[in-house]
């Protein structure tokens, strides 16, 4: 069989992380442009402070780090109102004390005094916050980032960056301003060094180290062995390392030749299994301390190896070669876990064990701080006494572990140290003279996110990214405070707080996980009875919260449910994500969810509806302007205007909303609207139909014909922003007309500057830029005093100080960009129509318009639409978005540019200073219809294929602004601050009009005529749209490990993963061993609880408690026999789990067999029905019972190295009727009919058959070779049925039962067909339906992969005849295309066989790939295609069917 990887969902969360000035934007004089919103602060203008790389698996993120003025909260904004009358400035202190509930907090609250002379001008509040730029998925797992300065660093201020891969490969990776990308400098492989070759170095985990001065990068290789790859940083430093060579360019080539350092050979004999290492700043050459553990040894031999671990620094001569030992300390704790370079002020390194922080300085004096009683048992270093105020504030009681923590310098003496669970641990670092005299630790100081990665990523900012969940920005910053009395002046612990106003919370929901630890030390205030005593000041850091990045952790167990989007019931992916307190549920649907909140047929609006807010116009010297409103209330809408094509020519309609929050349809026009807005300062209508332009006024209604005169082609286009209306007819010929506020009337533009009058295009539209984007160059004549485009009187009085543009596209492919209102050519492209990657101006003249025909055949290029509008949520940004008539969509991002002006010359008087780079592309496969087929019904059954731009507001203070496509493939096109653009589909086999609408008084409601007619919706609440696939969250604050949805009663089943005390009794039920210090405690084991859980209200209904030591290892819903129904056989909840017996015992496990049953609902509760988990067998098993399935009627599981078939019998007990000796541990179990599936740990996978008279299970096949099965399922299409395995390396394969091939000896030897390497282990699978396109057909099996990374792939099925066209492509794009980071993706995906004389690489597809073929211009995939003899549109359209989620 043949099959397709496609990655639904990448890996979430933040693994590695680091911060660099990358993008231009990050220097000082690149200015961001301020957003003119009413909401955000003008006193300060946002700036870039840096920027943030991040990765995890395969996906690498980019993102700029903004500090911006702090948005004013609706509480603010009433006091404002309140306050009207006060003099500006001196309503804002107040105010303050509650601002900014997710930045970084405003730390001037009352107790803070500042010391500075900033007092007399205080700074305004600011916050800081993430911002997307760019992603990738990359042909390769990154096992670490790191920026670096080369020579060219010193010309342009910026910074490379360095990205290390599982392969032992390092690439050298710049930005590209031309492209707004990433581009490869360079790339090192390492994969064929003598280290690599070893059996276990699948195993190594490769580090990546910069040198603080950017001399040289090194890459941790397997047997004690680093990669050196050394930077030139001075023409000097290139004539002398480069004598010997051809002279180059360290421009060009900025490196010099890299080579393998062998520790244990060139720096000391002794270095063995090496720990960690670091570089230390500060040194004249590049010096490396490391950490490594010559004697191995653990905690069942430390009366015999005790201290085993070494310490070594030692310098890098990357001249000579030389390595230089400065240091060895040896006798360090067997548990050390890793390095921290201190300061250059002190120097020496931390190191963080297990029990313990230790200091270490380069004269091998150490100081210890531990951390729990552990320390001194496991650990002969001595230890400071602990002074009697540290006993007296509890430090003898301290219990903490290291192990899984991460730390960093938040200045040069104060350390935070996370714990795996969050709690954040300030450590101050006492210094005499230069020498460090101790290590202080305070209490608990906050809980924050489980930490994988924290960073210092500027001065003051903490990014402490989380594999676990999300991951937050913080703030830790130092200010002056004032106290009160004596001080010490050698403080016992840290001075830090938490902001108390912002309480490290993410969001309300989750005050469990992310508050304030209830004991942080408050705020001295150093005033008494208003006589102030003794005043001294402190330094104290003042931790808060700035920003966060969604993520939801690794997958445990998915299931699909049946999830209610109002009245409307559609699939839903339930995913068990997160660990420890971050623990819950992560729901995924294909489709955007929204809800139907009233159904508004009287309407109509089969060919459009519009929501317009017209207001009552005042009179002001003959001129209707707005009547004046409060600034800070955001208006309604108030009137709809809608259109249907029935009855012929049509019918408008003009209705209100009634005082009963009714429709009243006060207005009916004969005819068809093509489009309507607010006009005249929003006083009036602007109506456009077919065959004229009208301007309705309210009161009484006052129709103004204008295209009464004389016959002309009916208009099919309209655009309009007042003051300006563009009509584009049937023939391709233009209309602009211009509205006089004066008059009350609209009148013709003169178009002369554009050419002729017969002048032919296809699309266009206005766009009104409120961000400051769009700027005229310097050679602009038509330019404002900043450049914009100028404006009339009128045009000042409607724009509200926004500049207008015009945006044309001809029939030859041109877009042209002409300001406004003196329509003045200001940029020109021919690239738009092969949606090329960059659009820049081509500064041509006006394009002549091609000798009329009539009529003119569409084209397949032809841009059948075209809109310029914002995409975004805080801060939209302009985005082009395309749609070509083959159905293909392009979304482009607006970027300033510097002017070319030597470009300009003599051809154009101006240049619009912007250009285009396309980030997403997408392929819809439609139908059109017969363009010739001109009748009333062809009319009636025409879809209209528009993009409606819109801004919503779902929750307060959260906006939206994006664009929704119609048709017959309706989707949202949405942008978020953490993401790109997403196009999500809306879940409507078609949708006729759309339009955002707020005349029920609420933000977030939409009007939309879809198949089922006109109705008003929302979206669901608490959505995350920055991912691939509309997601939600609901926090549980622990992690589940099962998943099972029970279909007869519509409930979930799971089962919780907790912690739980673990103590060992003898045969007299004594304690074995307890606790004889309060900082020593017991140890933990695994427990779980199962609960029954409502998908609805996520109300837990019923739960069942295990034992202490007794977790679950396999929760299945099967069916059963039983004779307590009609029909034979019920549903059971069956699990499988371990009770832990110590180290001294084997482990035993047991079968539950549970039923759920329906019992009274509580009168007080919302649920109408009620269900509880009832307890129907317990069977004991003498060894773990780790997987369960069912199988025609009887339940199947494993037990030790055993596999039971057993009947359920008289609803109480289980019977055993056939058994089967199979490999080391069952991992998965999988039926099919009577056929079963065993995966083994050790064993591979077996292929069983079951047959009842007489009870047997047979053997059919198995694979004869070691390995480790997490997943196997059955996976089958078209009379084909192939075993898709994956193993913990995440290698796919799929197997084939073919007694009649040789090789298979009869059968008894399953054949792999095909490896594939799917990057991440996966040990939840699902499998689900896919229907292919032709009618009637056997579904097809897909199997839905989630993952330890996080993420979602797809394995799909493959017609062979488009396998072979999608193999040939696959080829193609390996070669031809160049990949982020140079790298190889079909090497990527090789996996390594030693029984095989070739890769077996044919069979499964890479979907990630093949995606890169979608987004390359048309020019260059008609290039490919020709190439392999194929056809365009027929690869996109093979594409198009097997890219749906589900």
């Amino acid at each position: 069989m043949q099959a397709l990887h496609q990655e639904l969902i990448p890996a979430s969360g933040i693994e590695y992380a680091t911060s660099l000035n990358l993008t231009p934007s990050t220097i000082t004089d690149h200015a961001v442009p301020a957003q003119p919103n009413n909401a955000a602060r003008h006193e300060l203008t946002p700036r870039v402070l840096c920027n943030v790389v991040v990765a995890r698996s395969n996906l690498l993120r980019i993102f700029e780090v903004r500090e911006e003025p702090a948005p004013i909260l609706e509480g603010v904004e009433d006091e404002r109102e309140k306050r009207g009358r006060m003099r500006r400035g001196t309503e804002a202190v107040e105010g303050e004390m509650e601002m900014d509930q997710q930045g970084e907090g405003f730390v001037n609250m009352g107790a803070v005094k500042s010391t500075g002379q900033n007092d007399a001008n205080p700074q305004p509040p600011t916050i800081t916050r993430f911002y997307f730029v760019r992603e990738h998925r990359l042909h390769g797992i990154v096992t670490g980032l790191d920026s670096v300065k080369i020579m060219a660093s010193l010309d342009d201020k910026l910074d490379r960056l360095l990205v290390s891969f599982k392969e032992a490969k390092v690439a050298l990776l710049e930005w590209s301003d031309a492209v707004h990308d990433l581009i490869t400098v360079s790339i090192h492989t390492y994969e064929r060094a003598p280290q690599l070759l070893s059996l276990d170095s699948s195993l190594f985990r490769s580090e990546l180290r910069v040198d603080p001065s950017s001399r040289c990068a090194a890459l941790s290789l397997p047997n004690d062995a680093i990669a050196i790859l050394p930077f030139y940083q001075s023409q000097a430093e290139l004539d002398v390392m480069d004598q010997d060579q051809e002279p180059i360019q360290a421009r060009d080539v900025p490196y010099s030749p890299s080579y393998i350092l062998d520790l244990n050979a060139d720096v000391d004999e002794r270095i063995h299994n090496l720990i960690d290492f670091v570089f230390l700043p500060g040194f004249n050459n590049p010096t490396i301390a490391l950490i490594c553990q010559p004697q191995q040894t653990w905690t069942g031999r430390l009366k015999e190896y005790k201290d085993t671990v070494r310490l070594f620094i030692f310098t890098l001569d990357l001249i000579t070669r030389t390595y230089p030992v400065i240091t060895i300390v040896d006798n360090l704790p067997y548990d050390s876990i890793s390095l921290l370079p201190c300061a250059t002020s002190f120097g020496g390194v931390l190191v963080i064990a297990g029990n313990a922080v230790l200091y270490v300085d380069q004269a091998a004096r150490r100081v210890v701080l531990p951390v729990n009683g552990w320390a001194a048992r496991v650990s002969e270093l001595p230890t400071l006494p602990i002074p009697t105020s540290a006993l007296e504030g509890g430090e003898e009681k301290r219990n903490l572990e290291l192990e899984g923590s991460r730390s960093v310098f938040v200045d040069d003496r104060t350390v935070f140290i996370i714990l795996r669970d969050g709690t954040v641990y300030p450590i101050e670092i006492i210094v005499d003279g230069k020498t460090v005299s101790k290590l202080t630790m305070s209490k608990a100081l906050a809980q924050t996110t489980i930490p994988s990665v924290i960073k210092r990523i500027h001065e003051e900012l903490l990014l402490i990214g989380s594999t676990a969940g999300p991951s937050v920005l913080m703030k830790a910053a130092r200010v002056e405070e004032v106290v009160v009395g004596d001080v010490d002046d050698e403080p016992s612990a840290p001075a830090t707080v938490v902001d108390q106003k912002d309480a490290m919370d993410l969001d309300d929901d989750d005050d469990d996980i992310y508050g304030a630890a209830p004991d942080a030390a408050p705020a001295l205030n150093g005033h008494a009875n208003g006589v102030v005593d003794s005043i001294k000041t402190r330094s104290v850091i003042h931790l808060s919260l700035c920003d966060t990045i969604p993520g939801h952790g690794p997958i445990s167990d998915i299931t699909f449910s049946m999830a209610k989007n109002g009245d409307r019931f559609v699939p839903e992916l339930v995913a068990a994500t997160g660990v420890g307190s971050l623990g819950g549920f992560t729901l995924f649907q294909r489709d955007l969810p929204t809800r139907v909140k009233r159904k508004l047929h009287a309407i109509g609006g089969a060919r459009g509806m519009w929501a317009l807010p017209v207001r009552q116009a005042v009179k002001v010297n003959g001129i209707s302007y707005e009547r004046p409103s409060n600034p800070f209330q955001s208006e309604n809408d108030t009137v709809i205007v809608s259109t249907d094509a029935n009855p012929s020519p049509g019918l408008s309609r003009i209705a209100n909303r009634s005082t009963k929050a009714d429709i009243t349809i006060t207005t009916r026009i004969p005819g068809t609207t093509i489009g309507a807005a607010p006009f005249f300062q929003r006083t009036a209508i602007l109506h456009v139909m077919t065959n004229s332009i009208r301007v309705l006024e309210p009161g009484p209604q006052i129709i103004k014909d204008l295209e009464n005169q004389m016959t002309r082609p009916k208009i099919r286009h309209c655009s309009i922003s007042d003051p300006f209306v563009l009509v584009i007819r049937e023939d391709d010929t233009l209309g602009l007309f211009i509205g006089e506020t004066e008059r009350g009337k609209i009148r013709r533009k003169d178009m002369s500057p554009m050419g002729e009058k017969n002048s032919r295009y296809i699309s266009g539209c206005f766009f009104a830029d409120t961000t400051g984007v769009f700027n005229l160059g310097p050679g602009g004549k038509s330019g404002s005093a900043n450049g914009t485009a100028t404006t009339t009187l009128q045009g000042a009085v409607n724009a509200g100080g926004r500049s207008q543009w015009l945006v044309l596209v001809r029939p030859q492919g041109v877009m042209e960009i002409w300001t406004l209102p003196k329509l003045t050519l200001a940029f020109s492209t021919t690239l738009l129509s092969t949606l090329q990657p960059v659009l820049t101006d081509s500064c041509d003249p006006p394009t002549p318009s091609p000798p009329p025909e009539s009529p003119r055949k569409p084209q397949e290029l032809d841009i059948e639409q075209i809109l310029l509008a914002p995409l975004g949520q805080s801060s939209p940004r302009p985005h082009l978005v395309v749609f070509l008539r083959c159905g293909l969509l392009g979304i482009y991002e607006t970027l300033r540019c510097d002017g070319s002006s030597d470009a300009v010359g003599n051809t154009r008087p101006s240049q619009l200073l912007v250009r285009f780079v396309k980030t997403v592309s997408k392929v819809f496969d439609l139908q059109n219809l017969e363009e010739a087929e001109k009748t009333v019904l062809a009319e009636q059954k025409k879809i209209s294929r528009l993009l409606i731009p819109f801004t919503t507001s779902p929750t307060p203070g959260t906006t939206f602004s994006g664009v929704f496509f119609t048709g017959d493939r309706p989707c949202w096109i949405l942008a978020s601050d953490k993401s790109g653009a997403r196009i999500h589909p809306s879940g409507h086999s078609v949708v006729h009009a759309f339009t955002a609408c707020s005349v029920w008084e609420s933000k977030g409601d939409f009007l939309l005529y879809s198949d089922e007619g006109p109705c008003l919706l929302e979206w669901m609440p608490d959505l995350q749209l920055g991912s691939q696939l509309p997601t939600r969250f609901v926090p549980r604050s622990r992690p589940y490990s099962n998943l099972a949805y029970d279909f007869s009663t519509s409930l979930l089943v799971a089962t919780s993963s907790l912690r739980a005390t673990f103590a060992a009794f003898d045969e007299d039920g004594n304690l074995l061993w307890e606790p004889d210090a309060p900082n020593v405690s017991y140890p933990t084991c695994d427990c779980s609880t199962l609960e029954l859980i409502s998908p609805d209200t996520w109300v837990v209904m019923d739960g069942y408690e295990f034992a202490q030591n007794e977790f679950v290892n396999a929760l299945e819903c099967v069916t059963l026999e039983t004779s307590s129904t009609e029909s034979g056989s019920k549903d059971f909840i069956a699990i499988g789990t371990t009770i832990d017996r110590g180290e001294d015992l084997a482990v035993k496990g047991a079968t539950y067999i549970f039923e759920i049953v329906e019992v009274v609902a509580d009168p007080d509760s919302d649920l109408k029905r009620w269900y509880q988990l009832r307890l129907r067998c317990r069977d004991d098993a003498k060894g773990p019972v780790t997987a369960l399935c069912g199988l025609n009627g009887y339940l199947v599981s494993s037990m030790g190295q055993k596999i039971f078939v057993r009947a359920f019998d008289l609803d109480e007990r289980l019977v055993g009727v056939a058994f089967l000796d199979v490999g080391i541990y069952v991992t998965t179990l999988r039926t099919l009919k009577n056929l079963l599936i065993i995966g083994d740990a050790v064993k591979s996978i077996s292929f069983v058959a079951f047959q009842e008279d007489p009870y047997k299970l047979v053997v059919l096949g198995k694979d004869m070779h070691t390995v480790c099965v997490t997943s196997a399922d059955f996976f089958f299409a078209d009379g084909r049925m192939s075993i898709a395995v994956g193993d913990e390396d995440g290698v796919s394969r799929l197997y084939d039962y073919d007694p009649h091939d040789p090789e298979s000896h009869n059968g008894q030897l399953l054949l792999c067909r095909t490896e594939f390497h799917g990057q991440v282990e996966s040990r939840a699978s699902v499998t689900i339906a896919h229907r292919p396109l032709s009618d009637g057909a056997i579904p097809q099996s897909k199997l839905v992969y989630g993952s330890a990374d996080g993420s979602l792939t797809a394995l799909v099925p493959v017609e062979e005849v488009v396998e072979k066209r999608l193999q040939l492509l696959h080829g193609q794009l390996t070669r031809n295309v160049q990949h982020t980071a140079g790298l190889n993706p079909r090497a990527h995906r090789i996996v390594r066989n030693d029984f095989v004389s070739k890769p077996l690489t044919k069979g499964i597809l890479d979907g990630n790939l093949l995606a890169t073929f979608e987004d390359l211009p048309i020019t260059r995939q008609e290039e490919m295609t020709r190439q392999i003899g194929m056809e365009r549109g027929v690869l996109l359209r093979d594409w198009v069917h097997l890219t749906e989620a589900w």
